[in-house]
């Protein structure tokens, strides 16, 4: 009786590997030549700080994103720290800075637009930039994408 019950459990371990859907684990992606520059006139036009009326300055942070996987990902989190002169956080709390929605294999050029309060003084310094996203592709909730994947 424990041979059949080790044999049906064997069988049924077995037949779940093979029709087990794979899974899409989350792929890192190399980050370089982060850099930024001002806005142009027309991406600034009102702008204010998230969750204030204050006054904002735009900014595009700008670089190169490497895919090694050889596979294309879709949906990809751009995270990195940014610092004003005095070294004071731009983005109290925040490090997911925006997405970048296709990335090929191999190397392709990313830009993401930021608003940084008028009161924190440039140089901007950028540090610890880190990407990553998926193989295949992701629902985010309260939104269904309808795209050519």
């Amino acid at each position: 009786m424990a041979f059949r019950a080790t044999l049906v459990a064997f069988v049924i371990a077995c037949f779940g590997l093979i029709m087990a859907p794979p899974a899409q684990a989350m792929t890192s992606l190399d980050v370089s030549n982060v850099a930024y520059e001002a806005c142009p006139a027309e991406y600034t036009e009102g702008m204010v700080v998230s969750g204030s009326l204050g006054r904002a300055t735009c900014y595009l942070i700008t670089g190169t994103l490497t895919n090694n996987s050889g596979k294309p990902i879709l949906n990809a989190d751009v995270f990195g720290r940014i610092y004003d002169k005095n070294n004071n956080p731009v983005m109290q709390n925040r490090g997911r800075l925006g997405g970048v929605e296709y990335v090929p294999p191999g190397e392709s050029d990313f830009q993401i637009r930021v608003s940084v309060a008028a009161n924190q003084p440039p140089p901007l310094k950028l540090k610890q930039f880190k990407a990553s996203g998926f193989v295949g592709k992701v629902r985010r909730q309260g939104r269904i994408d309808e795209g050519p994947f």
